[in-house]
């Protein structure tokens, strides 16, 4: 039998912030319900008041008709509501089978865990699945894709009307996000309640039944995925038409002298790899997962110890040993794990977005705590970053807001160079149009930017030159009005095909 989730003129304020306003919706067992809105739209808040993270001011949620409202998650859990979030709920130095298992561990006599049976159990769920994994393998041990899918299967063994999904493909290869639809399809057929929440248009229509729109916390519309397009689903998630977001942009046209240049770089998983980047140009790296390309990027700016190979910055060989060494040249890099390794959630706006330039902010010992303000104020400003305050720990910034702060960051350093790894993982359409015209502006102003990105339309739509990789080396390179879906993918499997595709 199917179950029915209903929210009903849920209301949730912080403070400085509305972040959820009377939203009323209805999901069924059987289909997939797109949760989608810009950054801050409120659809995160909504998983957590749903899993018992957050308590609602005011509406209720029900489930099958009746009335809930969970203190914990655990509660949640109980009443057969699993929420699987971007970061993983797992240990990773457990096996398959303790996690899944964490909470009904089969014990035999004397209090000890029964392990024959305890993989039994788990083995059986991971054949259903049809995963290639082990019961006894460690967490640790899986890819991003199976550490998630084992997340999955603990929902799924706890028999639930409910899961909801908070961005689940973003750390996905495309044959990765096949497998997870086609469990998200067993997860249908159960007559679970499905929610779905993604920035990716082309999931949307691929799998989900129904559509919900949020904006600035408000709900908008309820519709069959099938009866609307992807440029109405848009416009009323930002209130505005968009357009092709490419051809709109802004670009720069007068391409510099070299300003930064790779020579032979050799790495773990880096072969040899040379480029040149000119000043005011914006370049792509494109390439499959494990092709090296963030690797390559760690190396120039000093993240990883490099074997072999030269950097020059204008012309002249660099010494990079370490990020204060490529920082203090003018290099910035805004990292691909953003939450882990962009920011310090904890601390605020402000801090976040002065930590590259401590030293400057502090330079007879005292830190100059109304230079910090002022410069954080102007970044807010700069780049329309939508914070109640600079003071607001950046951890409670949408996606798209923290990514605006590093970019802040590394313009109060007045960098010659900027890495932007994957800079739109996990954001909203809106905030991604904005983004790229940062990153024009930032060419027209001199920048030598690099954009490393899985995305095909992007590289495509906003760099001036595209550098694809496979398995730690260069396979190619093409100019933007030359390249298509088809020429960067097969040079993105060159390597893997044993062709020769050097350009």
């Amino acid at each position: 039998m199917s179950s029915t989730l209903e929210f009903k003129g849920i209301t949730k304020s912080f403070p400085g912030v509305l972040a959820l306003n009377q939203v009323s919706f209805t999901a069924r067992g059987g289909e997939v319900t797109a949760l989608v809105g810009e950054n801050g739209a409120g659809k995160s808040t909504l998983l957590k008041i749903l899993n018992g993270d957050y308590q609602p001011d005011g509406g209720d949620y029900l489930i099958d008709g009746k009335a809930c409202h969970f203190k914990t998650p655990q509660e949640a859990i109980a009443a057969g509501v699993s929420v699987i979030y971007q970061e993983r709920q797992i240990i990773p130095y457990l096996s398959v089978a303790e996690n899944l298992f964490m909470e009904e561990i089969p014990k035999g006599k004397f209090g000890l865990i029964d392990y024959k049976t305890l993989n039994t159990r788990a083995q059986q769920i991971i054949d259903e699945f049809k995963l290639p994994i082990h019961a006894t393998d460690k967490v640790r041990n899986l890819s991003v894709a199976y550490q998630q899918m084992v997340e999955i299967m603990k929902s799924y063994r706890r028999n639930p009307k409910i899961i909801a999904f908070d961005e689940p493909s973003a750390a996905l290869s495309d044959a990765e996000i096949e497998t997870l639809f086609q469990i998200i399809e067993k997860l249908k057929e159960k007559g679970i309640v499905i929610l779905y929440v993604s920035h990716r248009m082309k999931e949307i229509f691929q799998i989900t039944n129904q559509v919900v729109i949020l904006k600035d916390g408000q709900f908008v519309e309820q519709a069959a995925t099938a009866d609307i397009t992807e440029t109405e689903i848009v416009k009323k998630m930002v209130g505005r038409d968009l357009g092709d977001i490419f051809k709109n942009l802004d670009r720069n046209d007068k391409i510099g002298p070299v300003v930064l240049e790779a020579d032979h770089l050799v790495a773990d998983n880096v072969r040899e790899v040379s480029f040149k980047l000119h000043a005011g140009e914006v370049l792509g790296f494109a390439g499959l997962v494990g092709a090296g390309r963030t690797e390559t990027m760690r190396l120039i700016f000093g993240a990883d110890p490099r074997k072999g190979g030269r950097i020059l910055i204008n012309g002249k060989e660099v010494r990079i040993s370490q990020p204060e060494d490529a920082i203090a040249l003018g290099i910035g890099l805004c990292p691909e794990d953003r939450k882990d390794q962009g920011i310090v959630a904890g601390r605020s706006v402000a801090n976040n977005m002065t930590m590259a330039i401590l030293k400057t902010l502090s330079p007879r010992g005292f830190f100059d705590f109304q230079k910090e303000r002022e410069i954080a104020e102007h970044g807010v400003e700069e780049l329309k970053i939508k914070t109640p305050s600079i003071e607001k720990p950046i951890g409670e910034l949408s996606g798209g807001n923290q990514q605006k702060v590093i970019l802040a960051r590394w313009l109060a350093s007045d960098p010659k160079v900027l890495i932007l790894d994957e800079p739109t993982k996990g954001i909203d359409v809106g905030s991604k149009s904005e983004i790229y015209q940062i990153i024009c502006n930032l060419a027209k102003q001199g920048l030598g930017v690099i954009v490393v990105s899985s995305e095909l339309p992007e590289v495509m739509g906003v760099c001036d030159r595209i550098i694809v990789m496979c398995q730690g080396r260069v396979t190619g390179e093409l100019k933007r009005e030359d390249a298509t879906d088809e020429k960067i993918l097969t040079l993105a499997m060159a390597d893997m095909l044993g062709g020769n595709h050097e350009s």
